[in-house]
């Protein structure tokens, strides 16, 4: 069966460093409790926004359509971490749950001072912060490892699939143990066989993270961000630096919540008036795009006089796949899909008759890996066509 790709980012972090309002700000509501004491968040707030795309932009504006559809981020605003919080501390065990039910973590470290805003650890320290939150991430997962050894160690009967997921826990606690994150184990210590048992296990470490550095407006705008985080970046490189899979590496994007949550505030007119007077940006398009880059996805889309559609796929698609995310019955009855380099479909304007003359469109079949960015067409039997 094939389903829509989905991607879900918690926001999580220490307590006060701007979760809530960095989760207002981008999508844009009033959903979420900042406040200047830990614990403003209990239950974990959901929202749905559109991702910014570019891409998307420019085909809206060559195919003129009745409807532009992007594809959508599902945000999570969790409660705010302690020291402890896999042992009970704060909120513990509920905060710790919550995280597991997304794909990918939007993990935000205070870097600012502010002496109005109360500093849970009571001082201002990004690396002891992204510490302590990767400690606590690592104790849960070892919670959860131990307590499925036990579990299948005390059954009375064995099986091949029990002994195939002692075999995974085995190895991640061990990592686990050195203080490590389970994702710096190397891809290929696994068998195809393990990944399935880790999916089920669901672990913390296992989730692909993103950094937001929580800057003041002031550095933001008119200061130097990437020195701000260098002790940061120094931090990550050296805690990922177990991992043969350079792609792993967490990514740090500088971001200074105030200054966003400001600006959700303002017309579409007036954001770009601010901007344009202080020679910035918004983070907010980049924090997304990362996360994304992150959980290994990639963009297609389908273009038409009715509707242009970004839709979210996995890196290693296919076509087949890509029907099935547009409707299951695409999948099953697919026979060829058109495709147009998303570069050489904006040179020509949107022109397929000029495509085809070019020989631009190219009929691909279900072993194709779809490029990101990639316009399809795809071509069914007995199914709706897109």
């Amino acid at each position: 069966m094939f389903t829509k790709t989905s991607l879900t980012g918690g926001i999580v972090g220490l307590a006060n460093v701007g979760k809530s309002t960095f989760f207002q700000a981008i999508t844009k509501s009033n959903l979420g409790n900042p406040a200047n004491y830990p614990f403003a968040t209990i239950d974990p707030e959901e929202a749905r926004v559109s991702v910014p795309s570019p891409r998307l932009d420019t085909l809206s504006e060559i195919c003129k359509p009745n409807k532009v559809i992007p594809t959508q981020l599902t945000v999570f605003d969790i409660a705010g971490l302690v020291k402890g919080a896999s042992k009970g501390d704060g909120l513990g065990n509920a905060f710790l749950s919550n995280i597991r039910a997304v794909n990918g973590l939007i993990q935000m470290v205070r870097v600012f001072d502010d002496h109005e805003i109360d500093h849970i650890e009571k001082t201002v320290n990004p690396v002891r912060d992204a510490q302590i939150v990767q400690d606590e991430l690592i104790l849960k997962d070892m919670e959860i490892v131990l307590g499925t050894i036990d579990h299948l160690s005390n059954r009375k009967q064995r099986s091949k699939e029990n002994d195939e997921v002692l075999a995974v826990c085995n190895k991640i606690i061990k990592v686990l143990d050195e203080g490590k994150k389970a994702n710096t184990i190397d891809e290929s210590e696994w068998k195809d066989s393990d990944y399935k048992h880790l999916r089920k296990l669901n672990l913390l470490t296992m989730k692909p993270s993103v950094y937001v550095a929580n800057i003041s407006e002031e550095d933001y705008c008119f200061g130097d961000p990437n020195a701000l985080v260098a002790d940061l970046k120094q931090w990550i490189q050296h805690e990922n630096s177990f991992n043969k899979n350079k792609n792993m590496l967490p990514e740090i994007v500088p971001v200074s919540v105030n200054f966003e949550s400001r600006l959700s505030k303002l017309s579409p007119e007036e954001q770009m008036m601010e901007l344009k007077t202080l020679e910035s940006k918004s983070a907010l398009p980049q924090v997304m795009t990362t996360l994304r880059r992150a959980l290994g996805l990639q963009s297609f889309f389908t273009v038409g006089k009715q509707e242009v559609r970004e839709w979210t796929v996995l890196k290693g698609s296919t076509p087949v796949h890509a029907a099935g995310v547009i409707h299951e019955d695409l999948a099953k009855t697919f026979i060829t899909a058109s495709v147009i380099n998303y570069d050489t479909y904006v040179e020509n304007e949107g022109n397929e008759s000029a495509l085809k003359r070019l020989g631009k469109v190219m009929a691909k079949g279900k072993d194709y890996i779809l490029q990101d960015g990639d316009i399809l067409h795809i071509h069914s039997a007995g199914a709706r066509k897109k």
